[in-house]
């Protein structure tokens, strides 16, 4: 699997040089500077946009907080993409993001584009008032590249509803008497915002890992045992069998998979082990999601610690480090904390036979390429979490049309255009040699590059 964008574009326009059922018109030397241009499109944005946000603290101290926007193509619509606060946030990390955000709404057919935002701070360490002066001076700073119709930025990491309706509100002062509604997604539903927005991420982690173990590898069982592929032998041995499953992240998306789980009426499964930023909780016989949640919107979203705090939760478990959840001996694994989990250093530990990537970018290359070559399961973040746009398409709509769906109505939706894209992907991983991975980025690849030829972009 490769590192960057550069690397995603040129592997999978390799695979697709020698398949003449995509681009027929394109033969010869004019082949190869077609593709040698869709590369070169593909693996560098439209633009990089960097500002320090001039930010008055409350203590009396002016700070200059860098951030960033980054646009990475508009072929098939606006740019798209959330918005992070992180003290980890970088240029780079934005720019790669962005593009994959581009690959991911080619994947499943959404009209937009890949954009990506970033601000460099810990939001835990700001006051209200100050994030709030932080999100009206980045719609300032920007101003001239977002818009309904130009780039439309959403909730990441360290942002939520709150964030998205501060930015919009400064959207609407700076354009008085335009269209404003589709000016950012994932708001507040009272201003704008879908309903179900909120979990749609998280419900569609889940609902990616059960359309495959029992909408698609139960129909396909007698198909997938006469195949000799890796794969493939891996998820017939997780048919009708009691799964254990460990999410490492307890936010919007960790908490709402794990619940997803342990209420899900097709599979049968235990969640076993759930971890945040301070502790991994463990119970052999399965964890009382419910009373989690509860305890950690009640906790500044934090986990019980302690013997006493998981007496308060109501919750039987053990607590060890954050760390250890990551090779703990279970069939899955959810991954939605941050980047980079799963590493060289880490990966010949890691236990689960399935890893699904509710986050961006949780497993490294490296380690990629490591555990599909012993057959584990990676269902990628390109095919995973992509609940949360194709949600905040549906929101876009209804801003557009003042029309609102309701909650139902939404996830139907979500999980029909999500099931288009696996009956799509999910054939062609167990039927060829490529990772799962590498089938999506093909995929989108070659769904962009049809589009930018008929366009004339290659001219």
């Amino acid at each position: 699997m490769a590192s960057n964008t550069g690397e995603i574009v040129q592997e999978s326009l390799d695979a697709l040089m020698d398949d003449h059922s995509f681009l027929p018109e394109l033969d010869g030397m004019e082949r190869q500077r077609a593709f040698s241009s869709l590369h070169s499109i593909l693996s560098t944005p439209d633009h990089v946009k960097k500002t320090y946000l001039r930010v008055a603290r409350e203590n009396g101290e002016v700070e200059r907080i860098p951030a960033f926007r980054v646009q990475h193509n508009t072929i098939l619509g606006p740019y798209k993409g959330g918005i992070r606060f992180h003290e980890t946030v970088s240029e780079k990390e934005t720019g790669n993001f962005a593009a994959l955000m581009t690959l991911k709404n080619a994947l499943h057919e959404v009209p937009f584009g890949g954009g990506k935002g970033g601000v460099i701070i810990n939001p835990r360490h700001y006051t209200n008032k100050e994030l709030n002066l932080v999100c009206k001076k980045y719609v300032q700073n920007f101003n001239e590249t977002l818009g309904p119709d130009k780039d439309i930025p959403a909730p990441d990491m360290g942002t939520g509803e709150r964030e998205m309706d501060w930015m919009m509100g400064e959207y609407k002062n700076i354009h008085p008497g335009y269209p404003y509604r589709g000016s950012f997604t994932g708001k507040s539903v009272i201003n704008g915002g879908s309903l179900g927005r909120k979990e749609a991420t998280g419900k569609g982690v889940y609902f990616t890992f059960r359309y495959m173990f029992h909408d698609f590898v139960k129909n396909r069982e007698k198909w997938l045992r006469e195949l000799d592929n890796r794969f493939a032998q891996n998820a017939i041995k997780h048919i009708d069998k009691k799964l254990s499953v460990a999410v490492q992240g307890f936010g919007n998306v960790g908490s709402v998979a794990a619940r997803e789980a342990q209420q899900c009426q097709y599979l049968n499964n235990k969640v076993i082990a759930v971890s945040d930023h301070n502790v991994m909780l463990y119970n052999a016989d399965g964890l009382d999601i419910t009373n989690l949640i509860d305890f950690s919107k009640d906790h500044k979203g934090d986990l019980p610690t302690n013997e006493e705090e998981l007496n308060e939760a109501g919750v039987k478990a053990s607590t060890h480090h954050r760390d250890d959840l990551l090779t703990l001996d279970t069939d899955v694994m959810i991954l939605a904390a941050l980047e980079g989990q799963i590493h060289e250093k880490n990966m010949k530990d890691v236990k689960a036979k399935v890893i699904v990537e509710a986050a961006n970018a949780p497993v490294t290359s490296e380690a990629d390429s490591f555990l599909s070559d012993n057959g584990v399961i990676i269902i990628p973040d390109i095919l995973a979490n992509a609940g949360g746009v194709i949600v905040s398409y549906l929101e876009w709509l209804q801003g557009r049309e003042t029309q609102f769906l309701t909650e139902p109505e939404v996830y139907d939706r979500m999980f029909d255009k999500m099931k288009a894209t696996f009956d799509t992907i999910y054939p062609q991983f167990y039927g060829d040699p490529f990772p799962l991975r590498q089938n999506c980025y093909i995929q989108a690849v070659m769904k962009i590059s049809i589009i930018t030829y008929r366009q004339g972009k290659l001219y």
